[in-house]
Formats: structure tokens, sequence, C-alpha cells
């Protein structure tokens, strides 16, 4: 008999290790400052670390409710309710998930069929894809042009085919900062209404939004909400990426079928995260509430310790990431500047390009500034010294 390994025929062969760990890894090896991966490099609110030690203490450190503990749930009603004029029921139509990318898989696995056509707007999250392919769906893109990166309607109506299953939306937009507006809400319904297309709105950034209007979700738009799941995380609203809470909410029987696949995924969400996270929301709603200043005052001093650099910046509407151009310094391709920019820098950046599926001409790089002021000032400092 052979002893030859077998190894499986790879159902996503294009894809490696993602840019955002590859740069991480880069900047750690040279020692730079890292403004690439989207994480703060500060701890959340000690009142939500001592709450979870709390619960540990108490007990609760087994499995919870698979479609996650009441008091969260009835905690993200109340603030869906407060931000957005409708609140969902708490049993039918909210899922804690584990982190806002097990909501997306979960999500897309549930209402994508093979031959299904999925639009996402370019440049887009990573996650999307993959997630498509392995439902057997085909992604439609359309690309969005900086700087203002809005969608062109007319483009948008002229990709729905009859085999158009869902849309896939980011408001806050990650990577390019910008949001939609209620009209562009308007719009997308206005497209669809006669069709059987469902929308996956993707808004973890909801409270890290600068807009002078505020955050438009679909949850505010009564008839897309009939047939949409937004998706929010725990992790950018409290700086605790790593605890991996999220949660989505859509109508009920869109829910069942989302929580399905939940179940045969993770069953259920880490449960004195759940419960703090409840605690959190119940008793200190004024960090959500803060948060678009808070995050305003960094994205603020980023801009103006860049203002002698050589690079344009980019508007930020949201999100806490900032788009600069690097064409007066550099006509390298964006992901050879960002290695450069690392190794001979010291500052760590994502290459706008590994967010869209067509080449990308444009020389614009992603900077996160949800850091502490000194590694954003020191990061500044270098930047405009090029």
């Amino acid at each position: 008999m052979s002893s030859t390994p077998l190894v499986p025929e790879s159902k996503l062969p294009a894809l490696g290790t993602t840019i955002f760990t590859q740069m991480s890894a880069l900047a750690q090896q040279h020692k730079a400052i890292n403004l690439s991966q989207g994480f703060p490099d500060f701890d959340g609110p000690p009142w939500l670390q001592q709450r979870l030690a709390w619960h540990v203490s108490q007990g609760a450190n087994q499995y919870a409710p698979m479609t996650g503990v009441a008091s969260l749930r009835s905690a993200i009603a109340d603030k869906t309710a407060e931000l957005y004029g409708w609140r969902p029921d708490a049993d039918s139509e909210i899922t804690v998930t584990a982190g806002a990318t097990e909501a997306l898989y979960a999500s897309i696995t549930a209402l994508v069929r093979p031959g299904d056509e999925v639009i996402c707007f370019d440049p887009s999250y990573d996650s999307y894809a993959p997630a498509v392919a392995l439902a057997g769906g085909i992604l439609r893109r359309l690309p969005l042009q900086p700087p203002a990166f809005r969608v062109d309607w007319s483009q948008f109506a002229g990709l729905l085919s009859a085999r158009a299953r869902l849309v896939i939306l980011n408001t806050p937009h990650n990577p390019s900062g910008t949001v939609w507006l209620a009209e562009d809400f308007r719009q997308l319904w206005q497209a669809i209404a006669e069709r059987e297309i469902y929308v996956l709105s993707d808004e973890v950034y909801e409270h890290i939004c600068f807009a002078r209007d505020g955050h438009a979700s679909v949850l505010a738009h009564n008839e897309l909400r009939q047939r949409a799941i937004a998706v929010s995380s725990f992790g950018k609203t409290f700086h605790m990426t790593g605890w991996k809470v999220g949660y989505c909410v859509a109508p009920a029987a869109i829910s069942a079928e989302v929580r399905k696949i939940h179940q045969y995924l993770t069953f259920s969400v880490n449960t004195p995260a759940q419960l703090a996270l409840a605690d959190m929301l119940n008793d200190q709603p004024q960090h959500w509430r803060e948060l678009p200043d808070f995050y305003r005052a960094k994205r603020d001093r980023f801009v103006q310790g860049l203002a002698a650099s050589r690079f344009e910046v980019l508007p930020c509407e949201g999100t806490y990431f900032l788009l600069a151009d690097y064409s007066a310094i550099s006509d390298l391709d964006d992901v050879s500047f960002c290695r450069w920019l690392t190794e001979q820098v010291g500052v760590a950046a994502i290459p706008l390009s590994v967010f869209c599926a067509e080449p990308f001409p444009h020389r614009l790089i992603r900077l996160c500034f949800a850091k502490q002021e000194a590694t954003l000032d020191a990061a500044a400092e270098r930047l405009c010294q090029l």
C-alpha cells in the first residue's frame, strides 16, 4: 500500500495568507509601527473587563443558548430601537455570533444557492468572496471610484439579472472611510423592490461614524429591513477585537435559516463575555454614544500630523481607517510601496488593491488610526520625512 499522504483538492485554491497577517508579521519583523491590521493598540473599558471577571467568578462558564444570552439580545433590541426607531424581537430576530465574520459567513451560506449571483461593491472586505464561493455563488463586483467611492446606481441596475440573489454592502465602508446615505438605501430599494433579492448590510462600524446625519442603517428603512440582515461587532465598539462577539439582526424567517448555519459553526458564543457585554450596554450606554467623538479626535490628530507630509489624505466619514494617496512620493505599485514603507520607513499599511478583484490603478494605502496618541504621532513623524 502507498504511504503517500492524501492532499485534498482546495475549495479556495487562489487563497493564501491574508495581506493583513502578512503585513502584521512584516511589521513585527522590522519593528515597524503597525497601522495595517485594524485593531486598537489600547484596551477596552476597565468596567467591561471587571464584569467579565465577575461573571466568570460566578460560574457563568458553560454553554450559552445557541441564539445568545437573553439579557444581551434584549439589550441589543433596546439599542437598535434607540438608534433606528424600530425594535427587533429579541427572541426571533437577533442572533449573537462568534464575531461579525461568522455572522457574514452564516448569512451568505443561508441565503446563497449554487449559481446565485451576489453583488458587492469594490473595494470590499476580504471575507465576502470566499463565503460566496463556498456557497456556490457567483460574485458580481461593482467598482467604486476614489475619492468619493459612491455607488453609480445606473451601473448597479445593469448588474441585476434573473439570477441575482443577494446584495452585500458595507457602511461605514472599510477601507474607504465613506458612508452610505439614506438616499442610497432609497435607491437600493427602488432597484430591487420588484425582485427576490436579499440584502446583507455589514455595519460593524455603525458607532464610528462622523457623518453629519449620523449612521444610516438598513434597519431604519421600513421596506428593506424586511428582507435584510444587518451585522454588527462588539469588538469594534468596545475595543475588544479578540473577544470575537458580534450579532446579526434579521426578520424571523431569515434569522431561522441563519441560525441553522450558526448552530453547526459555533453553536454558541462565550458565555461570560456575552453577559458582560449585556451589562455594558445596559449600564454604560454612554460608551457607544460617545464613540464618534472618541475616534473623530484620533482621526483629526492623525490628519493634522500628516498635514506636512507629501501624502494626500482622503476624507474619512467613518471607520477607523484613513486612505492616503502616495503618488507624490513613489511610482511603486501599492503592494510594493507598503512593503517598502514597512521595511525602510518603519510604518506598516495596507495596499488598497487587495480589496479589489480587478486591477486597481490608484496609488492608495490604508492606515489605521485606532491607536494611542503617541503611536499616531510617531507614525506621522516618520511619514512626514518622506
